[in-house]
C-alpha cells in the first residue's frame, strides 16, 4: 500500500468512529471564541479556549472548515480565521490587515447572501456591526491578537455548537468545497472517480518547514507539467483523498499526538493499521518508546519487550494488546523549501519491525554500559558539535532510522561523524563506542567484543588497548594533568599509529621509572599489561602501521574503551574495600 493510501485509510477509520472531521473539515488550532446574540452583537468578552496555565497555554485543536491555501495572496477562511482577517487587528505592523479584513467581510457577504439561518444571520450582523476600533474600546485581551477565532450563538455555546457546525453552514461549505465543474478523474490514491484536487491542503508541523504549511504533492512550474495538465491534474488525486491523507498527517504531526518523533531533522510519523484500535495505539506507543526513552520505568518496560522479541516470542506474547499481523507504517519527513521531502517510508508487520529494533539494540550492547538509555536522539547528539540538535549532520537521522527498521547497513556517514567528534573532543564515552560497535557488526561483519577481550588480535583493537595502558601509566605516575596523553595524541594515534607510538613508548618508560620509586608493584603490573598486549600483535604484520582505516579506528576506540574501564573497575573495587575497612 502506498504512503498516501495508508494515510487516507487511517483517516477514514477515524472519521467512521467520529474521531476525525468529515470531508472538507480539518483539525486546526483555535484559541478564542466570540459568542454572539441573535442580532450579531457580542454576548460578552471573548471566551479563551486555550488549555494549560500561564504562559504555557496552548490552542485547542478543533474541527473547522478546511483552511484556504495561502502563499502570498489574501484568502479568507470560512466562518473562522486569525484576528487580522476576522477583526482587522494584529500585533504586528499590519500592512495589509485592512485588505485581509475587507476580503473576509466581502467573501462572507457573498457566500452567505440570502441565508435565513439564525446563526449565519447573527454572524453577518456581527460583520456589519464590527469596527476594528471596537477591539480597544471593549477592552478585549491583547494576547488574542493573531490567534484563530471561531463563533457561536450564546444559546448554543455551552453545548459546544459553533456556527460552522450548524447544518446550514455545513451545506454551504459543501457547495463551496465540492466538485462543481471541476475536472473528474480516477483517483490514484483511492481508486475511485471524483473531482481532482488541483491544490492539496497544506501539511503543518514538519520541523523546519514553513509555518503556514507545505506540500508533499504539488506542481507549480511548467517544467513539472505533462500533456498540458495543470497543477494537481498531473497526478490526479481526488479532493476527498487529498483531504483525508493531509488531515491524517496533520493529526499525526501534532506534538501531543503520540504518533511522531523528532529525530534529527526528520519528523518521523508512525501508525498501525489493524482492526483493533486499542492494538493500533499500543503499537504506536511501544514504537515511540523504542526510539525515545528517557524514563527508567519505561526504559525497563521496553527493555523487557525487546528481550522477549530477541528470544523469538511473537508480538502477542509480550504485549497482549497487540493482535497478530498488525501492519505498521513509518514515514520520515524533512523540509525542502515550500515542499516536504519524504526521507523514508517503511511498511511491514509490527512484529518484524520490532525484531529489527531488538537486533539493533543487541548490537549496541557494551560493557560497561552507558548511564542513560540509548535512545536514537541521544545517540545522534553524540555526532553533533557541542551536542546541539541543530548541528546533527543533515540526512543522518533519516538514513539511520531507515537502516534500523529495514535491516540495511547503517550509513557510513554515521561512522565518519562519530570518529570526527572523537578526534575533535577526545571524549571516548560509552554511547559513542556502542555506536561504533554496532556499525562494525552491521556493516563490516566484525565480531566486535562486548567487554574486554584479551584474545582479540585485530590490530586496531590491540593498539587501542595499548594506548589506554600508556594513558594509565601517565596517570599513575603524575595524577591528573592539564593535557593528558589522550588530549595530545589520541587523534594521531588512532589514525597514524607509526608517527605516535614510538613517542608514547618513550614517555611511558619515563613515567614507569618515576612510578617505580613510589609504587613498584603497580609499575610491574602495568609493564605486564604492555607485554601481554604486545604478544597479541601478529609477528608477520607491522605492529605500528602507517595508517588505520575508519573500520580499524572504530576498533581502536573499542579496545581503548575496554582497557581503560578495566582500570576504572579496579579503582572502584579498591575504593569499596577501603570503605569496608573503615566501617570495620
Amino acid at each position: 500500500m502506498t504512503m498516501l493510501a495508508s494515510l487516507a485509510q487511517a483517516y477514514e477509520r477515524r472519521a467512521a468512529r467520529g474521531e476525525a472531521p468529515p470531508f472538507g473539515f480539518s483539525q486546526e488550532k483555535i484559541s478564542w471564541l466570540i459568542s454572539l446574540q441573535a442580532d450579531g452583537t457580542p454576548a460578552g468578552a471573548p471566551v479563551d479556549l486555550r488549555e494549560g496555565e500561564g504562559r504555557k497555554r496552548s490552542p485547542r485543536s478543533l474541527p473547522v472548515p478546511q483552511p484556504a491555501k495561502r502563499t502570498s495572496g489574501v484568502a479568507p477562511n470560512f466562518l473562522w480565521d486569525k484576528t487580522a482577517y476576522v477583526l482587522g487587528v494584529t500585533a504586528g505592523d499590519g500592512k495589509r490587515t485592512a485588505r485581509e479584513h475587507a476580503a473576509f467581510i466581502d467573501s462572507h457577504r457573498e457566500w452567505l447572501a440570502g441565508e435565513k439561518d439564525e446563526g449565519l444571520s447573527a454572524f453577518l450582523g456581527f460583520l456589519d456591526w464590527w469596527r476594528p476600533a471596537r477591539f480597544t474600546e471593549l477592552g478585549w485581551p491583547e494576547d488574542m491578537k493573531d490567534q484563530n477565532v471561531v463563533f457561536a450563538l450564546e444559546s448554543e455555546r455551552l453545548a459546544n455548537i459553533r456556527i460552522h457546525d450548524r447544518p446550514a453552514a455545513q451545506a454551504i461549505w459543501a457547495g463551496l468545497s465540492g466538485g462543481g465543474d471541476k475536472n473528474t478523474a480516477l483517483c490514484l490514491v483511492s481508486g475511485r472517480r471524483g473531482p481532482v484536487a488541483r491544490l492539496h491542503p497544506a501539511i503543518k508541523g514538519v520541523w523546519g518547514a514553513q509555518s503556514s504549511g507545505a506540500s508533499i504533492v504539488s506542481f507549480n512550474l511548467d517544467a513539472f507539467t505533462s500533456y498540458g495538465n495543470e497543477q494537481g491534474d498531473n497526478a490526479p488525486v481526488s479532493e476527498a483523498a487529498a483531504a483525508a491523507y493531509t488531515g491524517m498527517l496533520n493529526q499525526f504531526l501534532d506534538r501531543d499526538s503520540g504518533h511522531r518523533l523528532q529525530i534529527g531533522d526528520a519528523s518521523t510519523v508512525f501508525w498501525a493499521d489493524g482492526d483493533d484500535e486499542a492494538a493500533n495505539e499500543a503499537a504506536a506507543e511501544i514504537f515511540a518508546f523504542f526510539f525515545d526513552v528517557d524514563d527508567e520505568v519505561e526504559a525497563k518496560r521496553v527493555g523487557d519487550a525487546l528481550k522477549r522479541v530477541r528470544e523469538g516470542l511473537s508480538v502477542p506474547d509480550w504485549s497482549a494488546a497487540l493482535a497478530p499481523g498488525v501492519r505498521f507504517y513509518v514515514v520520515g519527513l524533512a523540509p525542502n523549501a515550500a515542499r516536504i521531502s519524504v526521507r523514508f517510508y517503511i511498511e511491514d508487520d509490527f512484529g518484524v519491525l520490532a525484531k529489527s529494533v531488538a537486533e539493533h539494540q543487541e548490537r549496541l550492547h557494551i560493557e560497561p554500559p552507558p548511564r542513560n538509555t540509548l535512545s536514537l536522539w541521544r545517540m545522534l547528539l553524540e555526532t553533533a558539535t557541542l551536542r546541539k540538535r541543530e548541528n546533527i549532520p543533515p540526512n543522518l537521522a533519516g538514513d539511520w532510522m531507515r537502516a534500523i527498521l529495514s535491516g540495511a547497513p547503517y550509513p557510513l556517514t554515521l561512522l565518519n561523524a562519530v570518529l570526527m567528534r572523537i578526534r575533535a573532543d577526545h571524549n571516548i564515552n560509552a554511547t559513542r563506542v556502542a555506536m561504533l560497535k554496532s556499525i562494525l557488526i552491521r556493516n563490516f561483519d566484525v565480531g566486535a567484543p562486548v567487554a574486554l577481550d584479551p584474545t582479540c588480535k585485530d590490530p586496531g583493537y590491540v593498539l587501542g588497548r595499548l594506548f589506554a595502558v600508556y594513558q594509565q601509566i601517565q596517570y599513575a605516575a603524575l595524577g591528573d594533568v592539564n593535557a593528558s596523553v589522550t588530549d595530545k595524541y589520541y587523534g594521531a594515534a588512532a589514525a597514524h599509529p607509526r608517527k605516535v607510538f614510538t613517542t608514547l613508548a618513550s614517555l611511558s618508560q619515563n613515567h614507569l621509572s618515576r612510578l617505580g620509586k613510589q609504587q613498584r608493584g603497580r609499575m610491574v603490573n602495568l609493564e605486564r599489561d604492555i607485554a601481554g598486549i604486545m604478544e597479541m600483535m601478529e609477528p608477520s604484520s607491522d605492529p605500528f602501521p602507517a595508517n588505520l582505516s575508519d573500520k580499524s579506528q572504530a576498533l581502536f576506540a573499542l579496545g581503548y574503551y575496554h582497557q581503560r574501564n578495566k582500570y576504572f573497575a579496579k579503582s572502584d573495587k579498591a575504593a569499596e574495600a577501603d570503605a569496608e575497612g573503615d566501617d570495620a
